[in-house]
């Protein structure tokens, strides 16, 4: 190659053979061609060195770098990329992501326009690799094209700390020494502040960009560094960068930011652990706790009020050490799930759990008052509907045990009817059963569950749903919630064979093993169903008619 390239694109790898061709492969597709690739080999053992160098064969605008020793992270391949770089503009790939076809073209653009801008960055699709889904990162940041002056005119996205979504002007990361720290993980986030602290401008475009693979819940072994939450090695990793984070916003007058970077940390970082909380055993818990305290106590009290107040008991209950109470608070997080208890004082604040906190900022912190627990319209009222006892019953049923906490004391005195309602198809299956009173605001009952009854769709069903409780008010208003279930059991499997033309299943009851912990109810056709009606159904674009249900059925019959 003769030419100077518009844009050097770096594609740092370590023991990635399998997907660093399909990265590359996104870079020759890119409708903008004057770019040049460099493979940055963290000095890998597999056979990514052959397949690195056979890729730089076929393509002279690739070249192959390969590090002397394994550094263990991301920023000594970038950095040494970066000092060999030719062109005036540079961008980030992991090897195990991919750029979609236009992303230099765009960025390119939005520099071309706006030539003073430091750099220009768009949005990222996250693409789950066990079911497909796609999403935005972030999109309420990207959603508008706008060219930003400085940080402190957004500190909001300080939340979108992505090197990767952005492409840099090399003078720029040049001239103010920016490179990426080494010897540290999530070092993004420390580049990435720096980068928005030290830029005078940078445009911002509502295009995709990056494509992001993530595999949330993979195996731990083989989790990338941001899913390894459950080593507390990571929880230190994390709030070291952090503490760097405020030495460099206060060292280079950015200080004032700092309030919208302290609730960046609670709302994201922090978050993430809290929603691991249930599942951690007790000296992982008295770990994290001594790890994360001294930091939270010197985030700003203005980040602390931002969050939902349920975040903000989850944080505190930490701060406190009450942890086996924090455990339980957490599997709340995001769905309006109520606490078992609340105390109230000689004021009438209400607080959660069963004692009144005795600090002042403890009152501050776990004060529900403002939650309106026996006040909010009974559509959005909180209770906490949990399985005590979970049983085989016959067949494919299973008798569950359930225990509803209604702190708010909103259900009139007396026993309930409720619902457990579930939908594995379009149709709902809904099971009533009766609640009764046990003590104030806390009512049980059973229910059997007859998986067997589900309303299953002809084609079958494969995919799991989450049964919901529902309750109605006197004046006929009705509220759902979740069902939470034991985070640990033995999960329950039953083959099922479906009457009214559904061929067979295997249905199992299991835990969620993650978030809330809800009850899992999961289907897989068997047999005839997963290898020929699904089949047939999906080639017809997922209409079944009478004659796809006419041929099932008969298969059926055949198949019994």
């Amino acid at each position: 190659m003769t030419t100077t390239p518009d844009v050097t694109v770096t594609v740092i790898v370590y023991n990635d053979a399998e997907r660093l061709p399909r990265a590359v492969a996104s870079l020759l597709r890119q409708t903008h061609t004057n770019i040049e690739i460099v493979i940055s080999d963290d000095h890998s053992t597999d056979h990514t060195p052959e397949v690195a160098r056979q890729l730089a064969s076929t393509d002279d605008r690739i070249t192959y770098l390969r590090l002397p020793e394994n550094s263990g992270g991301c920023s000594a391949p970038r950095n040494r990329s970066l000092d060999i770089a030719r062109a005036p503009y540079v961008m980030f790939l992991d090897s195990d992501d991919e750029l979609p076809e236009r992303a230099v073209e765009l960025l390119l653009a939005a520099h071309r326009e706006r030539p003073e801008i430091d750099f220009a960055m768009g949005a990222v699709e996250r693409i789950r690799v066990d079911t497909g889904r796609t999403s935005t990162w972030m999109p309420h940041l990207v959603a508008e094209r706008r060219t930003v002056p400085g940080i402190e005119a957004e500190p909001a996205l300080f939340f979108e700390h992505l090197s990767t979504s952005k492409m840099y002007k090399k003078s720029f990361l040049d001239g103010n020494d920016l490179r990426f720290p080494e010897g540290i993980h999530y070092e993004d986030q420390l580049f990435s502040a720096q980068a928005y602290c030290l830029a005078t401008s940078f445009t911002v475009i509502p295009d995709p960009v990056y494509r992001w693979y993530i595999a949330p819940y993979e195996a731990a072994e083989s989790a990338s560094i941001s899913n390894q939450r459950h080593k507390l090695t990571n929880v230190r990793d994390r709030i070291h960068v952090q503490r760097l984070i405020d030495e460099f916003l206060t060292t280079s007058g950015h200080a004032g930011v700092r309030p919208a970077k302290d609730y960046k940390f609670l709302k994201h970082d922090f978050r993430m652990y809290a929603g691991d909380l249930p599942y951690r055993d007790e000296e992982w818990l008295t770990g994290f706790a001594e790890i994360v305290n001294p930091y939270l106590a010197e985030l700003s009290p203005d980040a602390y009020a931002r969050l939902p107040r349920a975040e903000r008991v989850v944080a505190q209950l930490v701060r406190d050490g009450r942890l086996s109470d924090a455990q339980l608070a957490a599997r709340g997080l995001g769905h309006g799930v109520a606490p078992r208890s609340t105390v109230t004082d000689t004021d009438g604040h209400v607080y959660w759990g069963e004692a009144l906190p005795t600090s002042p900022l403890s009152r501050r912190e776990l004060d529900l008052t403002d939650q309106g627990l026996d006040t909010r319209p009974f559509p959005g009222a909180q209770f906490r509907h949990e399985i005590t006892r979970l049983e085989r019953g016959q067949g494919a049923s299973v008798q569950l045990s359930v225990r509803t906490y209604d702190p708010g004391l909103r259900l009139p005195v007396g026993p309930q009817i409720a619902s457990l309602v579930v939908a594995p198809g379009r149709r709902r299956m809904t099971t009533r059963f009766r609640l009764d009173p046990v003590a104030p605001g806390i009512f049980e009952g059973t229910v059997r569950l007859d998986l067997a009854a589900a309303p299953l769709p002809v084609n079958g069903f494969e995919g799991a749903r989450h049964p919901l409780v529902q309750l109605t008010s006197p004046d006929n208003l009705r509220n759902t919630g979740l069902l939470l279930a034991p985070l640990h059991f033995p999960s329950l499997t039953a083959r099922v064979d479906y009457k009214g033309g559904t061929l067979p299943h295997e249905v199992a009851v299991e835990p969620e093993g993650r978030g809330a912990g809800r009850l899992q109810l999961r289907w897989m056709p068997v047999g005839v169903t997963s290898r020929v009606v699904r089949p047939l159904a999906r080639r017809a674009g997922g209409r079944v008619g009478s004659r796809v249900r006419r041929a099932a059925k008969l298969v059926a019959s055949v198949a019994r």
